[in-house]
């Protein structure tokens, strides 16, 4: 069984207000240093059979019309071993 991975962020254009809500937190609780957060969402999804191309085409066709909104979002599709 194999595992891919759809990370989904924000558009770089995007106002992230959750992402700042964290980095203004961070030197709060004495973690300084951090220049900008934003936040996404990760999905792993366990594949039945090979990971080839028809599957990867199917799994990007998935995050293009439900796992992500694509108005305001990017996503990446990666295999993981």
């Amino acid at each position: 069984m194999a595992r891919v991975v759809v990370d989904v962020m924000l558009k770089p254009e995007i106002l992230d207000p959750q992402g700042q809500a964290v980095q203004r937190a961070l030197p709060r609780l004495g973690f300084e240093g951090i220049a900008d957060v934003r936040q996404g969402k990760r999905f792993e999804l366990e594949v039945d059979g090979p990971v080839d191309e028809a599957a990867l085409a199917r799994i990007h066709e998935m995050a293009e019309t439900f796992l992500a909104n694509t108005v305001i979002e990017d996503f990446v599709v990666k295999v993981e071993s």
